[in-house]
């Protein structure tokens, strides 16, 4: 009896029970887990196709052979099939499915319609405020350079209401002249709002006409001999003249397009996307979606696009290098999702061609990268076990950290490094919660592992797999205690590496320990670099969590400890006295001259802090 023939049996039972309708179907296995779904035009027609077909690859046996459960969704129509399907995949990552990984919102630039003063910032997330959006960006970079140059040329406020409302002098923004300073009244509406007007117009593509006024003002301003302000105008021209070179506006006048090239090597695939909007080139992004190896580009491709735009705004164009299974479908239900005609074609000749093998040679570039820094890695991996004599094959390394002050705002840190490089996705921070372990790392550290070791073996939700190996920043002790929570929790073959650096602290003279024995590098060893990197990265994170504790302990005003205080009047207090401590010194009659405090909240503050 074959292994496929469990799923093959499984899908018999229920065939008879499967209406004819388009749908999607899941592949469970024995525990329970998800792991593969499938979309349908007649699901009882696909189904048969498991049971029917004798010569499938090596993946769809592997997949039937893990089959013990199958379970089906009926939809309306094929398009509704295909956007759950998209949907399931994400949610779930079924091991046998086509995965996207690292997807992630992309950043636009938001330009307030209502406010009096538009706000120009970088947004994320859902589009429920009044005003334009600009996007998307392939980054976050590319998204703040863009701001930046808005600034200079056009002037517009980037800071926050509260900040605006509350500035009584023009701030450093202003004086380098990326501001025009509306908080304090610098520039009159009419004027502000022609600037937000013009910005509207530039990152909508209109940057010619913008440079025709600017030149136009500014030989007005020479006439008038006005000449600061025909200076100041010449130099906005100049930032515009940079943007315009910087942005490369494309020869094929894409307005609104995403160029989506794959290029696959090795058994790994590269998907590369260009934004193009309003005729500028807005950023690029990679993506190393994983599948087996014998998989085509054409499914591969097929599957991206869908996971790919299911929470995304799909502009009106999408060009392709290789051509693609259900292309009508997907353009027919990306059309249906978006509520207007999507159109996906393959260049193969033409301006837009040129446009798609340079983003053809941009995956082609990312991928031999990819797999040079992945095959890198094994090599690095299999130095340490010679090294330290480690007999399991390591694929994921754990590295750990704590940072504090004097006992205080304690955090620990965890990261994690695989084949493919840092997995961010996997970077952890511990708040530490025994207030005895605040200055003693030893206790942080048991403290640390025992709560993410314990989350893992309980198989809580969230939980993460567990790594191959485990780097320690500490010395001995750091390493006999580590040992011993593992061991408490029966993971005595899961290997501990500790690094401790030399007596003066200088990087190259580190000692490491495992297996009670102490292990030396040479200097130029690129092992000994590696693990340095891998400390100094958890030593980064550590301490950038722990920054950020701190910052946010500071933010904290005396009048948080006050008991019916809400944000509404603490801004008010602090707005008419200017910080905490001047409300200390304040007398009851002036705490009782701010706007909102009645005599009875009044008492209570200067009671709190006059008792």
């Amino acid at each position: 009896m074959k292994s496929s023939d469990l799923g093959k049996e499984t899908i018999k039972k229920e065939l008879s029970l499967i209406p004819k309708s388009p749908g999607v179907y899941r592949m469970i296995n024995h525990k329970g887990d998800i792991h593969y779904v499938g979309k349908a035009k007649n699901l009882p027609n696909r189904l048969k196709s498991y049971v029917s077909e004798k010569n499938h690859t090596i993946r769809t046996e592997r997949m039937l052979g893990q089959t013990h459960k199958i379970e089906i969704t009926t939809t309306s129509n094929e398009s509704e099939a295909l956007l759950l399907e998209a949907n399931l995949i994400k949610k779930f990552r079924p091991k046998f499915n086509i995965l996207l990984k690292d997807d992630k919102s992309f950043p636009f630039i938001y330009i307030g319609k209502k406010d009096k003063w538009p706000q120009l910032i970088k947004h994320r997330g859902k589009k429920d405020k009044d005003g334009f959006y600009f996007g998307p960006f392939a980054s976050a970079g590319s998204a703040n350079w863009t701001i930046k140059m808005l600034q200079k040329i056009f002037q517009i406020r980037v800071c926050d209401e509260s900040t605006f409302k509350n500035r009584k002098r023009p701030c450093i923004l202003h004086q380098i002249k990326r501001c025009s300073a509306p908080c304090v009244g610098y520039v009159g509406k009419v004027e502000y709002k022609n600037s937000v007007q013009d910005a509207i117009k530039f990152v909508s593509g209109k940057s010619r006409e913008i440079q025709k006024n600017l030149s136009k003002q500014m030989e007005e301003a020479s006439e008038k001999l006005d000449f600061e302000k025909a200076s100041m105008l010449r130099d906005k021209i100049k930032s515009l003249n940079i943007i315009q070179s910087s942005q490369k506006i494309n020869e094929s006048n894409l307005v609104d397009a995403d160029v989506i090239a794959a290029y696959k090597e090795s058994g790994k695939t590269c998907v590369q996307v260009f934004f193009y909007r309003s005729k500028q080139n807005w950023g690029n992004q990679s993506y190393f979606p994983k599948h087996d190896p014998d998989q085509n580009i054409s499914e591969i491709m097929s599957s991206f696009i869908m996971q790919f735009y299911e929470n995304k705004n799909v502009p009106k164009l999408v060009i392709l290098n290789h051509d693609i299974q259900d292309k009508k479908l997907i353009e027919k239900t990306l059309s249906s999702k978006e509520d207007k005609n999507i159109a996906i074609t393959i260049a193969k000749k033409g301006s837009k061609s040129k446009v798609v093998s340079l983003a053809e040679k941009n995956a082609k570039e990312s991928l031999n990268r990819k797999i040079y820094e992945t095959n890198n890695n094994k090599n690095l991996f299999e130095r340490i076990n010679k090294k330290f004599n480690i007999k399991n094959n390591i694929s994921l390394i754990e590295v750990y950290d704590n940072s504090h002050i004097q006992g205080t705002n304690s955090v620990g840190a965890m990261i994690t490094f695989g084949e493919e490089g840092f997995i961010k996705k996997r970077y952890r921070k511990f708040d530490i919660k025994t207030k005895s372990a605040g200055n003693d790392d030893y206790a942080m550290i048991k403290e640390v592992l025992s709560r993410r070791f314990r989350k893992a073996l309980l198989e809580k939700s969230n939980y993460l797999s567990l790594p191959d190996l485990l780097l320690i920043d500490g010395g001995k002790g750091q390493y006999t205690t580590s040992r011993e929570v593992l061991n408490e929790f029966g993971l005595h073959d899961l290997p501990i590496i500790a690094i401790a650096k030399g007596k003066f602290r200088n990087s190259g003279n580190e000692t490491f320990f495992h297996n009670r024995k102490s292990f030396k590098f040479e200097k130029n060893d690129p092992t000994l670099f590696f693990l340095q990197r891998l400390r100094d990265e958890a030593h980064r994170f550590a301490i950038s969590t722990h920054r950020a504790k701190r910052k946010k302990g500071i933010s904290k005003s005396l009048l948080d400890q006050i008991n019916g205080i809400g944000s509404m009047r603490k801004r008010a207090i602090l707005n008419h006295f200017g910080s905490a401590r001047a409300v200390e010194s304040a007398s009851l009659d002036e705490i009782k001259s701010v706007e909102g405090v009645e005599e009875k909240v009044a008492k209570k503050i200067y009671n709190f802090f006059h008792e």
